[in-house]
């Protein structure tokens, strides 16, 4: 068996674009050697240095996002990372494909899907993890920078060391081939030296079919 190529994903099950690309990495891992390793990031946290400027719709969302990140790490720091990726895709198609509202029953939902105990819900109501979620969040951003949302995807360079870029930013999710031809490409990118940025307006909403 050839080895596999490990891919840094950080995400806030917030976003549906993350979502989506989310979903594409989880095509991936059918079609090449590829192993994601899942990480939480935070638009609340990204978006703390403009809260002033902020929207007010976009802001009270961002004050609901708080909850289902803080699950997610008190999920991880508990029961460890291995979980994350199956609870993401609890939260998230409960988010997305369900349109599900952003509360707590919510999330004790995903949290009993997966097996794991509905009281992680109570992680939500507090800060008590929010240093540990400030550093996943950090870890990420650090990689990539500040002019960047959510996902943020690492890979290797050509010299082996992580690169990372926000995005794939695609819809609908790529599915066999393509999805391992977008892939290859984003390998690729990585291994250009001085590769910053494609990048074109946005005229489609999220498919999630």
């Amino acid at each position: 068996m050839p080895e596999k190529t490990p891919a840094d994903f950080w995400f806030d099950p917030l976003c549906p674009w993350a979502w989506l690309t989310s979903r594409w990495m989880l095509e991936v891992e059918k079609v090449r050697p590829v192993e994601v390793r899942w990480h939480v990031m935070s638009l609340s946290v990204l978006n703390e240095p403009r809260a002033d400027e902020l929207p007010e719709q976009y802001a009270e969302l961002l004050q609901r996002g708080w909850a289902p990140v803080r699950v997610l790490i008190a999920a991880e720091e508990r029961f460890g990372s291995e979980v994350l990726g199956p609870l993401y895709t609890a939260i998230g198609a409960r988010f997305h494909l369900q349109d599900k509202p952003r509360t707590k029953e919510t999330l004790i939902e995903a949290l009993e899907e997966v097996g794991l105990p509905a009281e992680l819900a109570d992680a939500g109501d507090t800060d008590a993890y929010d240093e540990r979620l400030r550093a996943s969040h950090k870890a990420g951003i650090d990689l990539v920078g500040q002019d960047v949302g959510t996902p943020v995807i690492a890979v290797p360079g050509a010299d082996g060391e992580q690169i990372a870029f926000f995005g794939p930013v695609v819809t609908p999710a790529p599915k066999g081939e393509a999805a391992a031809r977008l892939w290859d490409g984003t390998l690729l990118v990585a291994s250009t030296p001085g590769f910053y940025e494609i990048k074109r307006t946005r005229d489609a909403k999220p498919q999630f079919d």
